[in-house]
């Protein structure tokens, strides 16, 4: 771990050795680091990079205060995995058909226009089920934010969405099959980022310019729009969660149909987000903790720590380091943006960077080469004293919306 003082600010703690931290990542912390409100020390994970709002790969904790940009727009964005029963030799040889039954199995993708293919046509019965245990929390949210009712939220309850957002099928040390997941709040979830970044700026608007980003806007605690805003994010929470759980369903439900055959897939299971706010308590003191783009690894708890398409992934067990507020990185971490890697590989890199995984390969997901990401094992052992590996996992079956 490294320490950088920060004038006029809190310390950064950074968990980064032998990886790289791009320069605008490390201006984008040090504007963090100066916030008033920040409590003891920023904490900063392998796999930073620059976000919009805050650096992804950070984690924040405040007393008194909350930054609805420094959770950004994915609120509950986060992981699922199942280990089952199925052993490598379970699987066919041609992979196609499996990976086509779960496209059809969990709509996926972006919007075009006013038609959304990543949305149901008509919402399925456990998903409604699911929805009507969220249904009155949020009624109680539109009804102070009418605005929000317009959004696509039990349409997307279910659903994948798109760019780094994935379904998988992995194999792990012992060829153990796992199904794995990547997917947040959706539709719902953005506008309610969005519409809170949006307070936070206009209630701070005498004082915006005082700021070093005005994405740094805050609400105190005890301001009109705090609680409102605490209350809608654990709503959005709890959708990711279910969002996800209900997808792992839809997963293991046609993979069942594809191989003919049962068999279990609960023998180990996570399901972690890894952009949220939580109160916590570190250092004997009750904080707000913003994770974004970082795990909880409290001792014992279980993640997971995916790399890139194309690359391995981790279980890990957490070592409940303090210094890192239980933390660990939630990924590889871009080194390149998707604009750059579009422009630097072609889709001949990305066949080949994915020559032993059944996914898509087109021009479209060239933005996911595993090329534009850091090296996950220098990742995972800049981060040793964090999380201990559980399982480590190599994809098979990959699909992106």
């Amino acid at each position: 771990m490294n320490l950088l003082e920060v004038a006029g600010g809190k310390p950064i703690k950074l968990w980064t050795q032998g990886v790289p931290v791009e320069a605008d990542a490390r201006q984008q912390l040090l504007n963090i680091a100066k916030m008033p409100f920040i409590f003891k020390h920023l904490a900063v994970m392998p796999d930073v990079h620059l976000g919009k709002g805050s650096t992804i790969g950070s984690v924040i904790p405040t007393l008194g205060a909350i930054v609805p940009a420094a959770v950004g727009v994915d609120i509950g964005c986060g992981m699922i995995a199942a280990r089952t029963s199925l052993h490598a030799r379970d699987l066919p040889d041609n992979l196609q058909r499996l990976r086509s039954a779960i496209e059809q199995a969990v709509p996926h993708g972006k919007t075009f226009g006013r038609r959304d293919q990543g949305a149901w046509d008509n919402v399925p019965a456990r998903a409604d089920h699911a929805w009507q245990g969220l249904a009155t929390r949020f009624k109680a949210i539109t009804d102070k934010y009418p605005k929000l009712e317009r959004t696509n939220n039990r349409q997307h309850l279910g659903t994948l969405g798109s760019g780094n957002h994935f379904i998988e099928v992995c194999l792990d040390e012992a060829d153990s099959v796992w199904f794995m997941l990547h997917s947040g709040s959706r539709g719902v979830g953005n506008a309610i980022g969005n519409l809170f970044i949006e307070l936070a700026q206009a209630d701070m608007r005498q004082h915006i310019a005082n700021l070093p980003d005005k994405d740094l806007a805050y609400f105190k605690e005890g301001s009109r729009h705090f609680a409102d805003y605490v209350d809608a994010v654990e709503w959005a929470q709890d959708f990711a969660r279910q969002n996800r759980a209900l997808m792992m369903h839809a997963v293991i439900a046609a993979a069942r149909h594809v191989l003919g055959r049962p068999f279990d897939a609960n023998l180990e299971a996570v399901n972690c987000h890894h952009n949220y706010v939580q109160r916590e308590r570190h250092f004997g003191q009750d904080i707000l903790v913003t994770r974004k783009g970082a795990v909880s690894a409290q001792k014992g708890q279980l993640g997971i720590i995916p790399g890139s398409m194309g690359a391995k992934s981790f279980i890990v067990r957490g070592l409940g380091n303090p210094e890192s507020f239980c933390s660990c990185s939630h990924g590889a971490g871009r080194v390149m943006s998707r604009t750059k890697a579009k422009q630097q590989f072609t889709l001949q890199d990305q066949v080949r960077a994915t020559a032993h995984v059944e996914c898509r390969k087109d021009k479209d997901v060239i933005d996911e080469i595993p090329m534009a990401y850091k090296d996950i094992d220098a990742v995972m052992h800049a981060q040793r004293d964090l999380v201990e590996v559980v399982h480590t996992l190599r994809q098979v079956v990959c699909v992106k919306g």
